[in-house]
């Protein structure tokens, strides 16, 4: 709740000042069209996907709307020892990890000199994303503060957002915002976000903050293992996005024990 507060008058103090617009030199997802999610190895999408998320270290779907998955805000697994000590979090003397992914290490961001710090080692991977031909980035763990045992804000998670964004933006990239219904409005409005990539907003029934903020440029993932209903009564139901796939939790590939991948008709 207190979250939730403090967003609402973040994104009131921030209207008039805020980036609300993409800027013309970068392309948002086409709206509506139908999403694969391949953040573990890549593979040939399926006939009628018309968006991609991969990894950064993939190369980006051809023919079609790409985006290039970065972990912005904690550390991803088995890239830790890469990461300088001093920019990852501390509390009593140890590092913190995300409890839900405990191989992940929230990134400091607590200082204006930490964050960019930070921003150096991401934008680098922005503009790789660019260069290797992708369309947009979405950043990953926004709301890592959240985890952070208080050490953290959602000021200071913003402040480092904004500057990812701006590099995005700088690369001919757009910029989607992974997760964190609660903070859409200051997200968009601050740091300047531009479409979002949801994970289960039909399930948690959020989907209606991110459309709320980005309208039709909304990219939801469902997945297999959590579903409180059936996948077609999901894609039925007119408070779910037009863009959203059902996936397997661990994204694996075709042909792998335990792959997912459905679609909603058209």
């Amino acid at each position: 709740m207190a979250a939730v507060a403090a967003t609402g008058a973040l994104a009131l103090a921030w209207a008039l000042t805020g980036c609300s617009t993409p800027p013309a030199t970068v392309t948002l997802p086409p709206p509506g069209a139908l999403p694969d999610y391949q953040l573990g190895d890549a593979y040939d999408p399926e006939a009628g996907v018309g968006v991609v998320g991969r990894d950064r270290g993939a190369s980006p779907a051809s023919g079609m709307y790409s985006i290039c998955y970065i972990n912005g805000f904690q550390t991803q697994p088995g890239e830790i020892e890469s990461w300088p000590s001093g920019l990852l979090l501390q509390r009593d003397g140890e590092t913190v990890f995300d409890p839900d992914w405990p191989d992940e290490a929230l990134l400091d961001t607590s200082t204006a000199e930490r964050r960019q710090r930070i921003s150096d080692v991401v934008v680098e991977w922005v503009e790789g994303c660019a260069e290797s031909g992708f369309d947009a980035v979405e950043f990953d763990n926004l709301d890592s503060y959240t985890r952070s045992h208080g050490a953290l804000t959602l000021e200071n998670n913003l402040a480092l957002a904004t500057m990812l964004v701006d590099a995005a933006h700088a690369a001919g990239l757009a910029a989607g915002q992974k997760n964190a219904a609660e903070d859409a409005p200051a997200l968009h409005e601050h740091a300047g976000f531009d479409f979002a990539v949801t994970e289960e907003c039909a399930v948690y029934e959020e989907c209606g903050a991110y459309e709320a903020v980005y309208g039709e440029h909304v990219i939801d993932i469902e997945y297999a293992d959590d579903l409180p209903r059936s996948f077609a009564e999901m894609c039925a139901d007119d408070r779910s996005p037009a863009s959203m796939v059902l996936r397997d939790r661990n994204l694996v590939t075709p042909g792998d024990e335990g792959y997912v991948f459905e679609l909603c008709p058209r």
